[in-house]
């Protein structure tokens, strides 16, 4: 199982990216999946993450309201959508797969395929 992870860039305050995230090696549609971040200096944390069908969604409360994740199980990709950009969401962002049914997860230990991350550079 891979997650390759892309999107990131540089880009000023207030702008937006589209950050996608493709898993081959296994059925898509079956897991659960999320998006984390680290930040220089700082633990990885929970972003965003989204049930096997889309029904059911969860995000950060320093997210809500800018970031959106969906899912495209015919493309086995999961998007995080991110507007309205700001200088504190600068990190690496990781998409990660939860391979057991269940509820939707933040804690990282829940997740257990990994991509290689995508930087994300806000400037003020």
């Amino acid at each position: 199982v891979q997650l390759q992870a892309s999107g990131g860039g540089l880009v000023q305050a207030g702008a937006a990216l589209r950050l996608s995230c493709v898993l081959s090696g296994r059925p898509f549609s079956s897991y659960a999946m999320g998006w984390f971040r680290q930040a220089p200096g700082k633990g990885r944390e929970f972003v965003a993450a989204i049930s096997w069908n889309g029904g059911s969604t969860l995000y950060t409360d320093s997210v809500k309201g800018r970031f959106t994740i969906s899912r495209d199980n015919a493309k086995n990709t999961v998007y995080l959508q991110m507007n309205s950009l700001k200088p504190e969401d600068t990190a690496v962002y990781y998409c990660a797969a939860d391979l057991h049914v269940g509820s939707l997860y933040q804690e990282i230990h829940e997740y257990d395929v990994w991509g290689q991350g995508t930087q994300v550079t806000v400037s003020s």
